[in-house]
């Protein structure tokens, strides 16, 4: 027993020591995060973070994880009341909603964070993103709280200055006040400090027009470093992507940009933060935690979400040799050279007259391929066609079975009669004739019951022929009455007076007929009383002819009306779906159409539209 129990305690200990570092006694956590984001999500910087995020939490395929974003919108309101207010707001709103990690945007959301987390989120673990080294040495944050440091640098803004602008003296730093700099707030002692060979403008904090007035008469060999706008400075605030289109339109110089949404409004590049990598850096921490890991077994570090992409449009502007940039850098909006336009024309053209020969054949070829498609694909829809009609067949075997046996047993009857009057020493040979001719006009009507069949279930090639509708309906109709009879529906033929001429196969014709006749039907086979289907055929001007079959059933739901003729899409409980797809097959093989819609007064309608014959 001893040597059992020290053998369970090794298993146990070897399996403490084999799991993975940072999975040990960790409690399941709910997976559900909170995106807190300092500024507003619709601008594209944030929104471009969000889609990151977006798209790790998608791809991760481990367990489902319920995201609940909040955009703080410190760039527009603030103050201890404001904040106090929002701190209430989520406390009411995420009362009921566990929250499995909190993920912050930017330093100061990361600030409220920290302060609001013993009221709301005690022993949740936060995971920041876009906060700026200074920043995160300034707030200081537990061991508990993880996340990606970006590292932004004046000096690289300047390196991508000079690489635009040969013998650049002179770099402007157009942005908001520095305590508004989300990343480049420490970018004020940076630009203090100075940059050897450099002199240093800052139109910093100052109102639209006047930034608008200065960038438009800027000295040569300068540039422009642009780090983000937020106001005009007269209360009006916007994304700061659009306030660099209003300086890009006035400015006199090339704006070297420090986000990559910053590139199509106007900016030539240079050392850009990448949003979505930030966001998905941050996702990535986030969910290794949900999955069990630790926060403290996830150091914070500086990611890699800085990158040198540069405007091709405004490298054209500015007369940027490509030469010139930063090694690895990638081109944006590039447009394609004239050669990269038309060069497979250019070929084209070259080469026409070697391969016309090869071209012609190759035509011959595909017209042979395309005529023997069509012949199989004609053998094909007769094969189906004729499954269909074999279905249809034995849905309707059993009102075809009582049509054969009422004339068969009036026949049998009037025989057995026959025979008791010839028996006798006088028989009556008038009443025999009698029912000699009862006889033969029951057999005919089996007769014809038999031929209907057999023209039904008949496989024959796809065949055009003049035929007359009107007939061909009659001969469906009266194929479908017992069978309607048995299914209390009452069915009425309504044709037109006129002949149609049609060029069709009959047999085909009449299947489709027989499909949409027993589709009503099915339709109303739940209904208590009230079942009638009528049908109809009439001109449509000189060109075409129009069956109709209406009935009174509950009709097509609308969101349905364009499912019902695909193949496999039914809504009877022993459906195959395909009577309706073959129908329509059939119809188009016509040169016609099918379509249906709901009656106003209640019920379906299916239309079949014909050529008519020349």
């Amino acid at each position: 027993m001893g040597k059992a129990i020290r053998l369970s305690g090794l298993v146990i200990l070897l399996a403490a020591l084999l799991a993975p570092a940072g999975l040990q006694a960790q409690p399941m956590r709910p997976h559900s995060m909170l995106v807190l984001d300092q500024s507003d999500r619709r601008g594209p910087f944030y929104y471009q973070v969000f889609v990151g995020l977006r798209d790790a939490v998608s791809a991760h395929g481990h367990a489902p994880t319920t995201v609940y974003t909040e955009s703080l919108d410190l760039n527009r309101f603030g103050g201890e009341a404001y904040q106090e207010d929002f701190r209430r707001f989520l406390e009411a709103k995420y009362r009921d909603r566990p929250i499995g990690v909190v993920v912050t945007i930017g330093a100061a959301a990361l600030e409220l964070a920290l302060r609001w987390r013993p009221q709301l989120w005690a022993d949740t673990p936060i995971v920041f993103a876009l906060v700026e080294e200074a920043d995160f040495k300034r707030l200081r944050p537990p061991a508990s709280v993880t996340g990606g440091i970006v590292a932004s640098k004046l000096q690289d803004a300047a390196t991508a200055a000079r690489a635009v602008v040969p013998e650049l003296k002179t770099v402007v730093l157009v942005g908001a006040d520095w305590e508004q700099q989300v990343l480049f707030r420490n970018w004020k002692d940076q630009a203090a400090a100075g940059i050897p060979g450099l002199d240093i403008v800052e139109i910093i904090g100052r109102p639209m027009p006047e930034i608008v007035e200065r960038v438009a008469a800027l000295p040569d060999h300068s540039a422009i470093i642009y780090t983000g706008l937020y106001s005009d400075g007269k209360g009006n605030y916007y994304p700061p992507s659009d306030a660099l289109s209003f300086v890009a339109a006035k400015a006199n110089r090339p704006i070297v940009v420090t986000a990559e949404t910053f590139l199509e409004p106007g900016g030539i590049g240079g050392f850009v933060i990448v949003p979505s990598l930030i966001g998905a850096e941050a996702a990535g921490r986030a969910l290794r935690i949900l999955d069990g890991e630790a926060p403290e077994s996830l150091p914070p570090s500086v990611i890699d979400a800085v990158k040198p992409i540069f405007n091709w449009r405004q490298m054209q502007r500015w007369n940027v040799d490509q030469a010139s940039l930063p090694k690895g850098s990638e081109i944006r909006f590039r447009e394609p050279t004239f050669l990269e336009k038309y060069r497979w024309r250019a070929v084209a053209l070259a080469t026409a007259l070697l391969v016309q020969t090869t071209l012609i054949a190759f035509l011959l070829h595909e017209r042979h391929m395309r005529r023997s498609a069509e012949v199989e694909a004609r053998s094909r829809l007769s094969q189906l066609a004729h499954i269909n009609r074999q279905a249809t067949a034995g849905e309707l075997s059993s009102s075809i079975a009582h049509e054969l046996n009422q004339p068969l047993g009036s026949i049998l009857t009037n025989a057995e009669s026959a025979e008791l009057i010839l028996a006798s020493p006088t028989p009556d040979l008038q009443e025999v004739r009698e029912i000699i001719s009862d006889i033969k006009r029951d057999d005919l009507r089996a007769s014809e019951v038999i031929r209907r069949m057999r023209s039904l279930l008949k496989r024959a090639p796809f065949e055009k022929k003049e035929i007359d509708l009107n007939q061909t309906m009659r001969e469906a109709f009266d194929f479908l009455k017992l069978q309607a009879s048995a299914r209390n529906v009452a069915i009425y033929l309504q044709t037109s007076p006129q002949t149609l001429r049609v060029k069709g196969d009959p047999v085909q014709l009449q299947q489709v007929i027989l499909n949409l006749v027993v589709n009503s039907m099915d339709a109303m086979a739940k209904m208590p009383y009230g079942r009638t289907i009528i049908g109809r055929t009439e001109v449509n001007g000189d060109a075409s002819a129009v069956i109709s079959i209406c009935d009174s059933g509950p009709g097509i739901p609308q969101d349905r009306l364009n499912d019902i003729f695909d193949p496999f899409f039914t809504t009877k409980e022993q459906g195959m779906g395909i009577g309706l797809s073959i129908a329509r097959t059939i119809v188009l093989a016509h040169s016609g159409q099918l379509w249906a819609e709901n009656q106003s007064g209640g019920g379906a309608v299916f239309h079949l539209s014909l050529p008519l014959a020349a």
